[in-house]
């Protein structure tokens, strides 16, 4: 055979690479009925090798899930499901039969998916059901990257899904094709203890994971041992996030153990972990003389004292791969703060250290972290009164220190996280007390609850402590009013900013996270009318500029308000 024929032949085996995304992000559309996704069909229909479909931002119900799924039964190729918030305003029922659907198809055409995102989709544990068939599957066999962000998953999404990544890993390993599983990201599910240990059970079979992403899942130390053990498994990890969840030093020390067996982590993201000085103590030991391709070590909002912040920043030493690290939000004082950055300066990793303007002030360090066992029950010292020496921990919850009681009156004038929580143990009767006969009034209550909202930014004291005021105000208000879901409904719309009211000069608050928050707890409660609750779902599910500013509380209201 000719040079030629050579040449011919191999360019005739040489497959060009064709992939093809066919995206419909952020187009708003409400796909119901099957003729309302007719031009999504066609545009499927009409690519040569689909590999990715993007559906996200807009509300998909079954039947038009349905005619998309036949569509997509006719690309084998078909290789990556980019589906996040892709499900604004759907009941909790009719979300897994869309994925039903979908998946059904997809498991028909024999596609071998490497991602599936179906990040913000507030479809808690139902939601899972409608992926089970998919993803215990031979179409997920192949599967690198699961993004389930932001779902409410809650402890029974999360052992479905266990359960169907360890059948997946099973079946697969018999197939002679073994799950390869390479990125889990599942933030903000309320996985907990229980939701994160039978995870940790999947993540240690398949042992293959680069990306671990768990934040904010009200995991304790107990959870977190087991993690620490998949961990382990999983030597290949670069990127460690586990940021907002509960490990106290018990926890750490654990994390700590597993380290070792992690020498290309290139991100550790600890923050608001409460590891406390010990904790931080025994990830810098291990550190020390190990992962030297470290970029990033988040550190921020945990307890940490100056001499745990300092054998931190010794064992970053040799660390020139260093590009952040995050001590803000610790317990390290003045001096502390300006002995930390002598030292960062003196290693050469000044550009590295990020802001310490919000550290917490130092606290007395000796037998700081003796409470550590102390957590369900704290003891009472010689005087009976809680020692104010020590942060405690109750269920999870951080207790700092108690200050001195303030007024209703005091916090009303100059509200702030602090002065919240300085509320005296009457503090709600003093609000009740403020409003007088107004008590009585649905917008003046709900005007008061804003005002306690506004300080809170995020899932913690404050949070809780805004919790209890909106309770106590609104249970008084609904012994007063009869009926008064509609009115109630209303008047947090227009104080959001989502109604016009009728004072034409109102402006709502700059942000409205605390006050989404706030809402996400209250509108769970018993007291609260579902009139209420089915009105504020409406508004919250339709697009509008100042949700788009806070839209992770936002999401996780409307997980919320589907679950009802």
């Amino acid at each position: 055979m000719s040079t030629l024929d050579d040449l011919t032949d191999q360019l005739a085996q040489t497959r060009v690479n064709t992939d093809y995304e066919l995206s419909f992000k952020g187009k708003g559309l409400k796909l119901n009925a099957r003729e309302d996704a007719a031009d999504i069909v066609d545009a499927i229909n009409k690519c040569d090798n689909l590999t990715a479909l993007r559906l996200e931002g807009n509300t998909l119900g079954v039947d038009a899930a349905e005619e998309i799924a036949k569509a997509l039964g006719q690309h084998p190729e078909f290789k990556r499901a980019l589906w996040s918030d892709m499900f604004t305003g759907r009941l909790k029922t009719e979300i897994p039969l869309a994925l039903k659907h979908l998946g059904a198809s997809i498991i028909a055409a024999g596609c071998h998916l490497v991602e599936i995102d179906l990040s913000d989709n507030a479809f808690g544990p139902n939601g899972v059901v409608g992926l089970v068939d998919l993803l215990k599957s031979a179409s997920c066999y192949s599967l690198k990257e699961l993004k389930l962000n932001n779902n409410g998953l809650g402890i029974g999404g999360g052992k479905m899904l266990a359960e169907c990544l360890t059948e997946c890993h099973k079946s697969s390993l018999k197939a002679g094709r073994p799950l390869a599983l390479r990125v889990f990201i599942s933030g903000r599910n309320r996985l907990e203890n229980e939701g994160a240990t039978a995870l940790a059970g999947a993540f240690k079979a398949i042992g293959t994971l680069e990306f671990l992403a768990m934040p904010q899942n009200g995991i304790n130390h107990q959870g977190i041992s087991a993690l620490a053990e998949a961990i382990a498994a999983n030597p290949k990890l670069k990127h460690l996030n586990l940021n907002d969840n509960t490990f106290t030093a018990k926890g750490a020390e654990a994390i700590a153990k597993a380290l070792p067996r992690l020498e290309d982590l290139e991100v550790i993201n600890f923050g608001d972990c409460l590891i406390r000085t010990e904790g931080a103590k025994a990830v810098a030991n291990v550190l020390r003389n190990s992962h030297t391709n470290l970029k990033e070590l988040i550190l921020s909002g945990n307890e940490i004292s100056k001499s745990g912040a300092i054998e931190i920043v010794e064992s970053l030493e040799e660390k020139k791969s260093l590009q952040k690290l995050d001590l803000d939000a610790n317990n390290f004082g003045e001096e502390g703060c300006e002995d930390i950055k002598s030292l960062i300066e003196s290693i050469g990793l000044q550009e590295a250290l990020g802001s310490l303007s919000g550290d917490e002030g130092s606290e007395d360090e000796e037998g700081e972290d003796d409470e550590e066992e102390d957590e369900e029950e704290p003891e009472d010292d010689d005087e009976g009164q809680l020692n104010n020496d020590v942060n405690l921990q109750v269920k999870g919850v951080a207790l700092t220190p108690k200050k001195p009681a303030i007024t209703a009156k005091e916090f009303l004038a100059f509200p702030s996280p602090t002065k919240l929580l300085q509320l005296g143990h009457n503090g709600v009767d003093e609000l009740i007390q403020e409003l007088g006969e107004d008590g009585k009034d649905v917008d003046k209550v709900v005007g008061m609850i804003m005002k306690v909202s506004a300080v809170v930014s995020r899932e913690d004291e404050a949070q809780q402590k805004a919790c209890e005021c909106a309770d106590r105000l609104l249970q008084n208000l609904f012994q007063h009013v009869n009926n008064a879901g509609a009115l109630i409904a209303n008047s947090f719309l227009v104080f959001l900013g989502l109604l016009k009211g009728e004072d034409k000069k109102y402006k709502p608050p700059a942000s409205i996270t605390g006050a989404l928050l706030v809402l996400e707890h209250v509108v769970r409660q018993p007291y609260f009318p579902k009139l209420a609750r089915d009105m504020i779902q409406i508004l919250m599910s339709k697009p509008h500029p100042i949700l788009e500013k806070s839209s992770e509380a936002r999401h996780k209201l409307l997980q919320t308000l589907y679950a009802f």
